[in-house]
Parts: C-alpha cells; structure tokens; sequence
C-alpha cells in the first residue's frame, strides 16, 4: 500500500546512508513529482480522479526511477517525453510495480510465488535486469517437476533461455511427474512440440502418447471445439507426428494408438507391418530411442579387420564383455551383407551373465549397402550397464551371408576428453555362440553413452 506519511522536518538527520534516504522516499508522497495509476480498472474521469477497482495510485519521483530505469529515463527524458503528472499503467500490476519501485528505491528485493512471474515481465518492460536476475534465480530456486511445464512456458513467454533450459532438465529427469501435473494441459502447442521433439524424456513412448491425447483434449475445448478424434488430430497438427511410435511394443500400441481413432486407418496398418514383418515398410514416424542420458554417444569397434561370409542358420552370435564403469547400452553396430544392398532380420539382447536374466532385448530389422561397414541396431532404451559385472551382447540374424571382424582385441580403452576411460574386456560365450569368439565374428561395435 502506498505509505501515506506527513513531511517531517528535518527528516534527512535521521537516515545515515544514501540507501535509507532513498529508502525512506519509496512509495512516499513527499517530494514526490509524477504518480502511477497501475491496474486494470474501469473508466476514470481524468487525473486526479479516484483509482478504480483493481488499481493503486502510487508516488513516485522522476529522478530515481530515471536513474534505475532507461525506460522510464526517455519516459521523463527523452526527445517524446511525457509532462502528465500522473500516468496509467493498465498492463502491470500493482504488487509487481511496488516491487519493482522497492528495489530502484533501495536495492531490496521482496517477490514470493504468487508475484515473480509479474515482477519478472516487470522487469523486464523496464529494462530492470537485476532485478530480472533475482526473479530468475527465484524460480529456479523453486522449480520442480510439478510446476516445470508452467514455467517453462513462462520461460518461453519472456525469453529466458537460461531458466527454460533448467525447465527442460527437471522434465527430463522426471518426466512422467512433470506430464502428469495440471500445468502440462495448459501448454501452448509451440512448448508441446519443443519438449516431444527431445531424445531425453524418461518415459515410455506409450504414457508419453497418453499425455499427448490429454492436452489434444483440453485444446480443443480453450478453441471451443467439440473433442472428437479428427479435432484432437487437428489441433496436435505436427505433434503427432513427433510420437515416436515405433518405440512402442506392439502389445503397447494395440492398447493404446491404434484404438485411439486419432491415426488413420493406413497408418494403423503401416504401424502395425512396421512391428511384424521384414523388410519393414516406411513409417513417417521416428525410430530413435529416446535416451535419458546426458552427454555425447560413444561406441567402440573389436575388430582391427573385416573378412567375407559369416553365415547363419538360426544360431546367435554371443560374445561377454566387462566394463569399468556404469554405462547405458543403446545398440551394437552389426555386419551386413557381402552380397550387395539387404535387408535382415534380427533379435539383440543384453543378459546379465551370471543371473542369465534378459535385461533389454529388441526385435527389428535392418538395411545394409553391401560394404564391410557397421550398421547400427538399437534398443527401444538405455540398458543400464555397472562395472565388474559380466553380461553376453547376443543377436540373432536372419538373413544372407554377411562379412564378419577378425583381429580381435581382448581388451578396449574408449578415451573421451570430457570423462575418464571406458575398459571393455571382451571373453569367449561358452556353448552354442554361431562361432563368434574374442578373435573373430559378428557384434563388432557398442554404441553406449557414459
């Protein structure tokens, strides 16, 4: 409220600093030269007028806000400046101007979760960026997953790439928290398709889909349409196409996408192909996993040479391995044919050794060109890998004659500049392994991320 004081003489003895003094001026009528009617209100009769409902009529004194401020310095200064003795600022409100005024008065910041956002676009449209700073490191201060997707769209609203980038980070980490919190429905479409376009969500591509369907609905009642599958798919527009279908099982998206009316009938079939045949046929949808890890991908080759024809007949090619360190599997790198451009069936896997427990397996395909270089095989996620534990990388090919690697290296050293070295130890896989060793075979290449 606007501190309504007499003029006291000779009050200046009484403040020791320059701060005080100006302190003591905030919000104070005395030597005031300018006043601000800030808020919406209804119809005033002209200056002077009582503020309406919703308004505050706040002292001020041109020279300190000029000081702090190059927009209220042309405001009173430059070549357009105003002469009015009391100007209406209907865009801001009350609580924020007074915050902002407190700290041009005094340095002092007083902001709280219900007034930051209006403080900040405060700030901001004064050209106060301290102050902007402390609103800022506030929310930052508070964010989490429940509120990441309000403020990261607040972020985006006032171009503050610094707190959306953190925004981003919480929403990776606990992304199913951070859908699952009101603030995700109320998003724009520009901040939806920002967040589904990442590699780094932590979630299944099947819950992730089901928020989707949930923010389509409460679109499509803010344009007041009536929620049906073709409105839904109308106001996803490109969106939908940033689902990463393919990553689903197809158990996953019989339940799920292709009951949801929201996919045409041929990109239901198309889907559905996609999960059970091979050669698989085009989806326009993509196919990498999503990886809720931080970093560069990393991958390391065993082999010093490639010879001709390994063939197969329904055995897996298996070799173990060992690792210093905790890494995230995402895929091999697999020979392909030496017959020319082909294509190949293929189940990898990743078994914990001693447990014999499948930790992550995924049933694809893939096209190879007919030269003797590695084609990259993924799984639909990360599988966790932790040091001094033996597990067996096994895939199962189907399909011609493929090159294969010799020379192996029992041992191999991935050197980054940014993190200390990953150790694979490779050992022959006892029992039936299609002839793959240390020495020579298929699964030449780890791709992996530390």
């Amino acid at each position: 409220a606007v501190l309504q004081r007499e003029p006291l003489y000779n009050w200046q003895a009484t403040k020791g600093s320059l701060r005080e003094r100006f302190a003591f001026l905030f919000s104070n009528e005395l030597l005031s030269d300018v006043h601000f009617v800030v808020g919406k209100g209804g119809p005033r009769s002209g200056g002077g007028a009582a503020p309406g409902p919703g308004q505050q009529r706040i002292p001020a004194h041109r020279f300190v806000l000029a000081a702090g401020s190059a927009v209220f310095d042309a405001m009173f200064n430059g070549g357009m400046a105003t002469t009015s003795a009391e100007i209406e600022l209907p865009d801001v409100e009350p609580a924020a101007f007074l915050a902002l005024l407190r700290f041009l008065y005094s340095d002092e910041v007083q902001i709280g979760p219900e007034t930051v956002m209006t403080t900040l676009y405060t700030a901001k449209k004064y050209a106060v960026p301290a102050l902007e700073a402390h609103c800022v490191d506030f929310l930052t201060k508070h964010l989490r997953a429940d509120n990441a997707f309000m403020l990261l769209t607040q972020a985006r609203l006032f171009d503050e790439p610094q707190l959306a980038s953190l925004c981003l980070d919480t929403i990776d980490k606990s992304t199913m928290d951070a859908i699952s919190a009101e603030g995700f429905t109320d998003i724009d479409i520009d901040t939806l398709c920002a967040v589904l376009e990442r590699d780094t969500l932590s979630i299944r591509e099947s819950r992730l889909f089901g928020a989707v369907v949930r923010w389509a609905e409460a679109e499509c009642q803010r344009q007041q349409l009536p929620v049906t599958f073709g409105n839904k798919q109308k106001v996803l527009g490109r969106a939908l196409s940033l689902i990463r279908f393919p990553l689903m099982t197809i158990e996953e998206f019989a339940a799920g996408p292709a009951q949801s009316g929201i996919l045409s009938d041929r990109e239901v079939v198309n889907l559905f192909l996609h999960f059970t045949v091979n050669p698989k046929p085009k989806v326009d949808y993509i196919d990498r996993p999503r990886c809720c890890l931080r970093g560069k991908e990393c991958s390391i080759n065993r082999f010093q040479q490639v010879e001709s024809r390994w063939g197969y007949s329904g055995t897996s090619d298996r070799i173990r391995f060992t690792v210093n360190r905790r890494i995230s599997i995402v895929g091999f790198g697999l020979y392909g044919s030496i017959h020319g451009p082909t294509d190949y069936q293929v189940n990898i896997q990743i078994i914990d050794y001693e447990k014999n427990q499948t930790l992550g397996q995924n049933d694809t395909g893939f096209s190879c060109d007919g030269t003797a270089s590695t084609f990259r095989v993924m799984f639909k996620e990360p599988i966790e890998i932790l040091p001094t534990v033996c597990y067996t990388a096994c895939a199962t090919l189907k399909g011609p004659d493929s090159h294969y690697g010799t020379k192996g290296l029992k041992k191999v050293i991935h050197e980054s500049p940014t993190a200390s070295k990953t150790c694979f130890v490779f050992y022959s896989s006892p029992g039936n392994n299609n002839g793959t060793s240390i020495e020579d075979g298929q699964i030449p290449e780890i791709i992996f991320y530390t």
